[in-house]
């Protein structure tokens, strides 16, 4: 079995697809159009618990202020 991406320019060719996969000639799945947002879903459900935006501004002051005391 081979995978391939294709770029649909013609709607014509999404009903071509459809009907192979009628015919079980091929398979067709659904694919995320953003694949950084599926990226941050499947970081976010591994996470415990997400930052609040207080904890992320102490953090980000902690490493400026690291970096102007050099």
């Amino acid at each position: 079995m081979s995978t391939m991406r294709i770029n649909i320019l013609n709607p014509k060719a999404a009903k071509l697809l459809k009907n192979l996969a009628d015919l079980n000639l091929i398979s067709i799945q659904a694919s995320s159009n953003n694949s950084f947002e599926g990226l941050l879903k499947k970081l976010r459900a591994n996470a415990k618990s997400a930052p609040s935006a207080e904890e992320i501004a102490q953090e980000v002051e902690l490493v400026r202020n690291s970096r102007y005391e050099k």
